[in-house]
């Protein structure tokens, strides 16, 4: 039988380090109905403006950010919440050390 339930006491955790001009990812749930991803990135490091088929929603862990979202720019910290529609342009501009969770819904 399947589990009933995830738990990740912390999500930070998941990335042990962050290695210089770098971004690493781990993806810690993929299922039918969603997947999470714990992000890590470099001070300056980003991604470049794409969408994505689904919906999904950015959570930052710790650091600051630059992020858009359908062409409106946010500067984010720990604790900042986005969501976004599918096929919304977006990009992230690590600011300082960042780790961010990306949720995304739907598909595998």
């Amino acid at each position: 039988m399947d589990a009933l339930y995830q738990l990740v006491a912390d999500t930070k955790a998941l990335i042990e380090s962050i290695p210089p001009d770098s971004i690493v990812s781990r993806t810690f749930h993929k299922d039918e109905h969603l997947r999470a991803i714990v992000f890590g990135f470099d001070r300056g490091q980003e991604l470049s403006e794409h969408t994505s088929a689904y919906a999904a929603i950015i959570q930052i862990i710790s650091g600051e950010a630059s992020v858009t979202a359908g062409g409106d720019r946010h500067e984010l910290q720990a604790g900042s919440w986005l969501y976004m529609t599918p096929k919304l342009k977006h990009s992230v501009v690590a600011k300082t050390p960042l780790v961010m969770l990306l949720t995304m819904f739907g598909g595998e």
